[in-house]
């Protein structure tokens, strides 16, 4: 297997499993909220790109899929 998706797949868990410890904390306040739709998002585009070969994709389809992404965190941040 190549290095590369192990080394993704293994910021997968590590990003996975910070987000559960977070949202188990006694307080939910807006920056905990943030950062756990910046981890989702970062999550989002490592699946996208590294296991479904976004990367070799049109520019327009990379760029659209991330504008989309940033403007769909940012409506759910904004409605919190």
């Amino acid at each position: 297997m190549k290095k590369s998706l192990l080394f993704t797949y293994g910021l997968l868990i590590a990003l996975t499993l910070f987000t559960a410890l977070i949202s188990k904390s006694d307080f939910l306040s807006n920056s905990v909220i943030l950062l756990i739709m910046f981890f989702s998002a970062i999550k989002f585009l490592l699946v996208a790109f590294q296991f479904m070969e976004l990367k070799k994709a049109n520019p327009f389809w990379r760029l659209s899929l991330s504008f989309v992404l940033g403007l769909l965190v940012l409506v759910i941040v904004l409605i919190k």
